[in-house]
């Protein structure tokens, strides 16, 4: 099995438990058997700080995925999100939910690879958008699965600023519902075709829908320039119901709320270190400025 650090060499993960380690590939190899999914090739292991995933080469690769405590919700989430909205999400092989394990199919071709034109963009936030609408009457069950909340109740409680708490009232009073917000909606996260399928849910949140802009409009601005931004925006805003001024309001608000979702979990998924949780905390005060 070929071993990939990334940029993390020193990161200790829980592969380095012999114990565990024999768990997780028993597991694994027991789904392999079960959906008769045959090797033909080595194996990657991709071990960072945030997760461990293994791909399997076959005749289509799998993927094998454990989160941390941070975010072991991910396989519940996942595979409740592949019977709400399969059209969107892969649907899991197997998930193993107390351990945050889950045996995912392959996606295509993920759209870091495609040569990305506004069109791209366009796109697939408006079919995120449906995908986000239809979620929105399934929060209460998504939080029960372990989701974590940034709801809009709760983010000047966590966030000691008083332009928080004003920001978030007046946004909650647009009367957008909340729903799923993916937290880090970016090309690498996005499996490219006639319908765009998301996947990565270990940064997720339950908050206010546009706090997901965020991500994907400053790649558009970077990627494409910041001339398109607005026109990706308003592809995105045409999927909810209300006036075109009162959703760009609501977008510029949670523009500067979505920062705030990054920070909740990185310290979510780093708990204990305070040099990663500061570090979150300045970028979301420092895209504010």
């Amino acid at each position: 099995m070929d071993v990939d650090r990334g940029s993390y060499p020193d990161a200790r993960t829980p592969w380095n438990n012999a114990a565990w380690r024999r768990e997780a590939t028993g597991w694994l190899v027991e789904q392999l058997d079960r959906f008769e999914i045959e090797e033909t090739g080595t194996a990657v292991l991709r071990l960072r700080p945030w997760s461990i995933i293994v791909r399997m080469e076959a005749a289509e690769p799998v993927w094998f995925k454990a989160n941390p405590p941070g975010s072991a919700f991910e396989p519940a989430l996942a595979q409740r999100l592949a019977e709400l909205v399969p059209e969107h999400v892969l649907t899991p092989y197997a998930v193993e939910v107390e351990r945050g394990w889950s045996l995912l199919p392959h996606g295509g071709q993920v759209l870091k690879n495609v040569e990305r034109e506004p069109r791209h963009w366009e796109e697939l936030l408006s079919q995120y958008a449906e995908f986000q609408r239809a979620l929105v009457d399934h929060t209460d069950e998504m939080s029960k699965l372990g989701v974590p909340s940034a709801r809009l109740a709760e983010l000047p409680k966590l966030f000691d600023f008083p332009w928080v708490a004003d920001a978030c009232a007046e946004l909650a009073a647009l009367g957008i519902p909340e729903t799923l917000d993916h937290a880090d909606l970016h090309e690498n996260q996005i499996f490219y075709g006639d319908r765009y399928t998301f996947f990565d849910w270990g940064d997720s949140a339950i908050s206010h829908p546009f706090c997901s802009l965020r991500v994907p409009l400053e790649r558009v601005a970077d990627q494409l320039g910041p001339e398109f931004v607005p026109r990706v925006r308003d592809a995105y805003l045409e999927h909810w119901p209300g006036d075109g001024r009162t959703l760009r309001r609501a977008a510029d608000l949670a523009w500067r709320l979505g920062v705030f979702g990054r920070a909740l979990s990185w310290q979510r998924l780093f708990p204990g270190n305070d040099a990663i949780s500061a570090e979150g905390i300045a970028e979301a005060l420092d895209r504010l400025r």
